[in-house]
This record gives C-alpha cells, structure tokens and sequence, in this order.
C-alpha cells in the first residue's frame, strides 16, 4: 500500500510557507484533483480538464475560541505552493460522495456562504478511498471539536466508515517518565482522540443496535466484505421467515380485503355525492360571485356618490357670493372707515374670480351652465364695483384739489413766499391706493381714466402753485435793472456794471431748490399710486442734491415715494421700451405740463435785470441736471433740458445785441486811438467769470469766441478805412486788448488764444509802421543800398560800381544827402513816430523797436559798400549806434 500524501511532512512543510503571516496551523494536508467533470452513465469518469491542487485543514486560535479553514493550494509556475481559495468550515453544510464514481474516490463540499449557488461546486478527487476516508473523518472530527456541529454527510456508507476509522486509527505514541526514568510508549488510538460519526445521520437507537450488532459479530470478522455477506444472508433469511407468515394468515388476509371491497363501495358512493356536492357548489359560488359584483358595485356607486356630493358642496361653496362681499361691492360707501371692508371685498371678488379659471378649476366644470351663470355675475359684480370706485375716485381727486385751489392761504401771497405741502394730500390719497391695486387686478383698462383725472386734478394745482410762487418771487425781488448796452461807447453802461445782480440767480435757485424735486417727488409718487409697473425704481430725493439744490419735500422718507428711471437710461438697460414706461411719462406730460411757463418766466425776467446772470442760471440748472441723470421722472429732465435751453437762448441774444454793438462802431467817424469797446470787453469778461463759479465755461468760451472775434474784424474794417493811420489804431488797440486782459488770459485758456492773436497782429502792425517811418527819413540811402542787392544776384560786386547810377559819385552824393545831418533826421524820426501816437506810453518801446530796426538795416547797407566799394570810408555801425544811444 502506497504512503498516503497526508504523511509527506515536506508537503506539510511547504503548506505553512505557503500561509506564513496568518497564524494558521496546518492539521491536515493530501494532494487532489480538480475537476468540474461529470460521471456518464458508462460509468467512467470524464476528467475534463483535471488540475493537480492541495487541501490544508488549519486552525487559528484566538483565546480560549478557535477558527478552522479549508485551504485550496495550488501550484506556480515554479512548481511552488501558493493559496488559491480559503473556506470557512463554519459554513460546511453538506458533504456528498459523487455515486457516479465507481471508486467513490470523488465527492464535493458543500458550503452555504457562496455567492453563486446555481454554479456547480468543484469536485475533489482522491487517489484511492482511504485518503478520502482520511480526508473526511478529519473534517468531521475538526468541525465536531471546534465549531461544535457536524455538516450533513450524504452518499457515504456508515458502516464502511466506521469500520474504516477503527481498522486506520493511527498510533500516536507518547512519551510517560517512569520511576526508571525510561520512556513507556502508550497506544492511543485516532477513535480515542478525535474520531466520532454523525448524530444525524445515525439515530441512538440505532447507533445501539449497531454497539450490540459489532459486540456480537465483528469479533469474528476478519475482513468488511465478509461481514457484509452475512447481513445479506440473514437479511434474506429474515424476508423469507415474513413471507411464510404471511402465507399463514390467510384468512386474517381475506376478512382485510372484504373490508377493503366495502371500504371501496363506500368511497365510491361518497365520491358521487362528493361530486353533486360539488356541482351544487361550483351553482353556490357563481351565485355568490354574481352577489359580490353587484355588492361591489353598489358600494363604489356609493362611494362615487359621496365623493360627488362632496365635491359638489365644494363647487357651491366656490360658487356661493356671501351677502356682505355683494353689499358692499354693489352699492357700499367708499368712506374711509368702510375702505377695510371694500378691500376684503375686492380680495374676495378676485380670488372668487381665478378660482373659476380653467388652471384653477378642473376643466370639466368649466363648461357647467351654473359655473358659466356664476362667471357671468362676478364679472358683473366686478363692472359695477370699477365703475362705483372709479366715479368716486374721478370726483375725489377733483374735490381734493378744488379745496386746496379754494384756500388763498395755502399758496404764496405778497410779502410771503410759501413753499407747497403736499403731505396731507398724499396722505389722503394713500387711503385709496390698496383699492387702486385692487382695481388694477380686477380691470387693468379703468386705471387710464383714473389717472387722467389725477393728472387733469394736480396739473391745475400744482400750476397755480408755480405761478404764484413765481410771481411772489419776481416781486420779493429787489435789485436795480442793468441796461443792455454792454460793448457801445456811452458812458453810464460802466457805471451800472458794477451793480449786484446776485438775487437773480439765487431767485432763479430757489425756484428750482423748491419746485424740482417737488416734482420729482410728485412723479415718483404718482408712479407708485397709480400702479405702474416700471422695470426701474430709485429712491426718492436724489434730485438736485448739490449746495442749492437740496431735496426739502416733506414726505422725502415715506416708503411710497419712489423716483422713476428716465425712458432713455431704461432703454440703455433694459434693451426695448417698456409699455408701462410709455405709459407713465406721457402720463407725467399731462401731469406737469404748462408748469414750464412759469420757469420760463422766471427766465425772462432775471435776463432783462441782468442779462449776464443767464451764465449764472445756467450753471444752476447744468447742476440740477446733472443730479437727475438716474433717477428723476422723464417729464422733470425734459423740463431742466428746456430751461437749459432757454437759459442758452437768452444769452446767445444777449451775445448777439453785444456783437452787434461792436459793429455799429465800424459806421462811426474816423476812429482815433484805443476804441471804446476794448476796455469794456475786459470789463465784460471779468464780470462773466465772476458768474461762472465752475460751471457752463462752454457758453461763456463760445460767447468769447464770438466777441473777439467781431471786435478783431470790426478793427480791421475801421482801420482800412483810413490807410494812413491804419498801423496806428491797430497797434493801439492790440495792445489796449493784451494790457486788459493779461490777467484773465492767464487763467482762461480761450482768451489766452486770442491774447496771442492780438501779440502777433501788434508786432506785424509795429513792424509796417517802424519801417513807414525809417524809409520817410532815410529813403535814397536804402533805396541805393536795394539797388545793389537786386544787382549782386546777376553780376559780381566789382562790376557794380561801374553801373549806370552806382558809380563812387553816385555814392558819395547819397552818403552826403542822406548822412549829413543825420541827428536831424533821427531826431525827426522820433516826432514823427510820437506825432500821430495817441497812447504815450506805447512810444518807448516803440522807439526802441524803431533804433533796432534802423541799426540791423543801416549795419547790412555797411557791409554792401564794403564788398562793392572797398575804398570808400562810410560811417560805422558803432558810430551810428552812440548817435543813438545819445538821442
């Protein structure tokens, strides 16, 4: 008999290598074959693809508690061991010996912790039946010992194990000392240490009748297969002994069957009745079935009927109008003790009115001819309540203004300036600003007359409310008038120039402090009041927020004051023109429309006292408008657009009349000296920078550009009118406009263009009389001299001398005509640049121009002579600078 592979210990050896880490014991390890094949009805056994593998039993203790697994080893392709698979034996349920094998060398392990029970387990074949017995009674003995329980065997003959475990049982000696000292080996025998067989397959009885069966037999018995023949041979001994019996009791046999032929007859007489019981049944349930439909039926129609009545109360109560709502929508007072009640009903009469729309009822009840009546009285209810609240509205506006138009009081009268209050009439209105919401859900169309007749309402006071304003202000007033006559030559226009002219434009101010964001405030409530929906909204009292233009209204902290975006800053936002925007600034041009003339008034009036203060008034506004950019009403920019305009207007007349003065002195009698409206332009302009203050430099620069520009022309048409003297006046009235202005050109830079401009034209106009007067005493030297130079670009200098007229005679006469004398002429050089000279304090610098001048051209005549005539002696430029050093 071969050494089983259990024994090899280098297997043994190799198997804990292989688990080293794991704390594991190997018990038991023995060579297998793998396989999923299946065993024919031949009988042979279809090895498809067998793979050689290891099965280790090892144990891990843990404390006083053990743990035992089933390893799988297979082997690299090094031929080493490593784990393939681990099973826990506390999941073995089933062991079963494959029958198809003959040698019963095969069987399974069944654990019931697998994922996938429909695959076929492996099955473990072994090399001959006592491995396998060797295999088995370890893991029966493993899972008894350590897990407490044993798994079902199944297909494996008890007694052949048995027999196998007692013939098999190892020897395992063990060392005991004796008194001697000498080692005693002791048998202990596999059965005496772990060997047991399973509970549940073999019962107690019988596991005593086998005690009893082996202490009789088995003795005797040297060999398995002996002892079975002789249980067969009992066995069928024992068959025939029952047999003989029987045959004995024959007639106990016959008395059996006639109780069985009666049993028989009864059972077929119960099955027929069995069978009309059951036709009588089958009637019954039909019956019954047939019962339960209508039963069934009855009770859904009941609860049908339920479930409508239900909904049918719910409809009524939706379509029910309760007896106050109607009151007080048909024919209740608008007082504002009853407005409470009014609005409940309006909340009523809308939601009674969405609740009969198709999304908010289901659609099959839209077409009932008692929803269709009720929808038809709500919208009746609805047309009479709009129309009462709006005739009430319309004639509330109107009596709330003709109170206040009624009341002198309540506007500004002589000697009292009265800033408007509106905050008792926004309080009032507010009362029935809910039920303007109300009426803009319940009928959208009725709000447009609605605000017509606040907008005709207001218009007429806020209009009487400006013009008073306005009229008190002109006459509270008090300032002498200036004349227009700014830039003409009378003499009582500087006097009257210097007048203060400041209550004007802080008349003009004030106007605009109070009234502005009165209106603004006005539109922006009127917005919200009349429910616009606008796609932007700013805070009030943005309006005119500079040193003047403080927001004083009244109501500037109540919530319902909101300012409205202009149309223009929208667009740039939102991208299209809202509907409701359109809506309210034309609503806001019938709102304040006409209240311009009152501004314009104002205008006009501060122009004709002071028509310098426009620049004044247009700074203001420039300022006011400026601060509405974001956030005032549309109406109110137009508004400051159009004083701008008529502020810029009125000044461009003024500049006009101005210029045209300026030209009326062209029609004059010769001219002498500095004009008039030189020295008045400088006046002008200081007074206009003085009203500037920072703001509408364009208008003053353009009105700048216009003066200057006709006074230079005026100038130029003055001075051809006599040619004579035309250098003169122009030298005299270039430097009369520098010498003004040198300060304010300093500061402002239009002005200091036209101060260049008139630097140039006086130094050209200095130049052409400076070289008058030279060629007047001093013509035939440098009319010589001219002749030589036209000469010198067609024939050499040593030729010269010999022309007609340039002879060294020729010379010498002029140098004796010209020369002689020559203090005398420069003397009468000087009266004469100081004889037509009406600004004497021009002369020195222009004297000391006229010597330069002399000096560079006598100093080029004495450098011709010397090239063309080398011998002659002509007085030096040192000697004629000392003779004018002298004079």
């Amino acid at each position: 008999m071969a050494k089983s592979s259990a024994d090899d210990e280098e297997l043994r050896r190799a198997c804990e290598a292989a688990i080293e880490g794991t704390k594991q014991s190997i018990v038991m390890s023995i060579r297998v074959a793998k396989s999923r094949g299946v065993w024919g009805k031949s009988g042979k056994l279809g090895r498809q693809m067998a793979k050689p593998r290891v099965l280790a039993l090892s144990v891990k203790s843990k404390g006083q508690r053990k743990k035992a697994f089933l390893r799988v080893m297979k082997y690299s392709s090094g031929g080493v061991l490593e784990p393939a698979k681990m099973y826990k034996l506390k999941h073995l349920s089933k062991v079963e010996v494959i029958t198809n094998d003959p040698s019963g060398c095969t069987f399974t392990l069944g654990f019931d912790n697998l994922r996938s029970q429909s695959v076929a387990p492996p099955q473990w074949t072994m090399r001959n039946t006592d491995d396998r017995n060797r295999l088995l009674v370890c893991i029966l003995n493993i899972c008894k010992d350590v897990l407490g329980r044993l798994p079902k065997v199944v297909g494996i003959d008890i007694v052949e194990m048995a027999l196998w475990a007692k013939d098999n049982t190892p020897v395992v000696t063990t060392q005991r000392s004796t008194e001697d000292g000498g080692p005693v080996a002791e048998a202990v025998t596999e059965s005496d240490l772990k060997v047991t067989v399973e509970k549940e397959l073999v019962s107690q009885a019988e596991e005593e009748d086998m005690e009893a069966l082996l202490g009789t037999y088995v003795m005797g018995i040297g060999e398995a297969e002996a002892f079975s023949e002789r249980l067969k041979r009992e066995l069928q001994a024992l068959e025939a002994a029952n047999v003989h019996a029987i045959l004995e009791s024959e007639p106990l046999v016959d008395e059996v069957l006639n109780g069985l032929e009666a049993a028989t007859n009864i059972v077929d007489d119960m099955d027929e009745w069995l069978g009309i019981f059951n036709v009588k049944l089958r009637h019954m349930r039909e019956d019954i079935e047939s019962i339960e439909t209508r039963n069934n039926k009855l009770e859904m129609q009941s609860v049908n009927n339920k479930a409508l009545i239900e909904e049918l109360d719910k409809v009524i109560e939706r379509l029910r109008v309760p007896s106050e709502y109607a009151a007080s929508l048909t024919g209740g007072s608008f007082d504002e003790a009853d407005m409470l009640q009014n609005i409940e009903a309006c909340e009523w009469l809308a939601k009674a009115l969405r609740g009969l729309e198709v999304p908010n009822l289901d659609p099959i009840y839209a077409n009932m001819r008692a929803v269709k009546e009720k929808r038809a009285e709500l919208e009746k209810l609805k047309a009479t309540f709009v129309r009462r609240a709006s005739d009430f509205l319309r004639n509330y506006f109107a009596s709330l203004v003709d109170f206040m138009v009624s009341d002198k009081s309540y506007f500004s009268q002589r000697g009292q300036l009265k800033r408007p209050d509106h905050a008792d009439l926004r309080y009032k209105c507010r009362t029935y600003a809910r039920l303007l919401q109300h009426l803009k859900g319940l009928d959208k169309n009725c709000l447009g007359p609605l605000r017509k007749a606040y907008c005709s309402s207001l218009n007429l006071l806020l209009r009487r409310e400006a013009r008073e304003f306005a009229n008190e202000l002109r006459a509270s007033t008090k300032v002498s008038r200036n004349p227009t006559v700014w830039l003409e030559g009378s003499t009582g226009s500087s006097q009257n120039a210097n007048t203060d002219t400041s209550a004007v434009s802080d008349a003009y101010a004030k106007m605009l402090t109070i009234f502005i964001p009165l209106l603004v405030d006005e539109s922006s409530f009127f917005a919200h009041f009349m429910c616009f929906e606008v796609p932007a909204l700013a805070p009030p009292g943005g309006a005119g927020n500079d040193k003047k233009g403080q927001s004083n209204n009244d109501d500037g902290n109540d919530d319902d004051d909101l300012g409205i975006m202009d149309i223009d800053e929208t667009d740039k936002k939102t991208g299209k023109n809202s509907p409701d925007l359109t809506a309210l600034n034309e609503s806001l041009q019938d709102l304040l429309d006409g209240i311009q003339e009152d501004f314009y008034a104002v205008v006009d009036w501060a122009y004709k006292i002071d028509p310098l203060r426009c620049i004044s008034m247009h700074g203001i506004t420039e300022r006011y408008l400026s601060g509405q950019k974001a956030d005032a009403a549309g109406f109110v920019r137009l508004l400051l657009g159009d004083l701008e305009s008529r502020v810029s207007m009125q000044f461009s007349r003024f500049v006009d009349e101005a210029c045209h003065q300026i030209e009326r002195n062209e029609r004059n009698v010769r001219q002498m000296g500095v004009l008039p409206y030189i020295p008045r332009f400088a006046a002008l302009a200081t007074r206009m920078e003085q009203y500037i203050q920072g703001q509408s430099r364009d208008l003053v620069d353009q009105a700048y550009t216009k003066f200057v520009s006709i006074m230079f022309v005026t100038l130029e048409k003055i001075a051809q009118q006599d040619p004579k003297y035309a250098d003169i006046l122009l030298l005299e009235n270039y430097a009369a406009f520098q010498n003004s202005l040198y300060d304010l050109a300093n500061v402002v830079p239009t002005l200091a263009k036209f101060y260049h401009q008139a630097s140039e034209a006086y130094e050209q106009a200095c130049t052409r009389h400076i070289s008058m007067i030279i060629y007047y005493q001093f013509e035939r030297l440098f009319q010589f001299a001219k002749k030589i130079e036209d000469l010198m670009y067609t024939i050499t200098p040593e030729e010269i001398p010999f022309q007609l007229g340039l002879s060294k005679m020729e010379l010498r006469k002029m140098l004796k005509s010209s020369l002689s004398g020559v203090d005398k002429s420069i003397a009468a050089m000087y009266k004469k640049l100081q004889k037509n000279l009406a600004s004497e304090e021009l002369l020195p610098s222009l004297w000391d121009k006229c010597k330069k001048e002399f000096l560079d051209k006598y100093e080029s005549f004495v450098q011709l002579v010397a090239k063309v005539y080398p011998s002659e002696n002509v007085p030096g430029v040192t000697e004629m600078r000392g003779l004018l050093a002298s004079m």
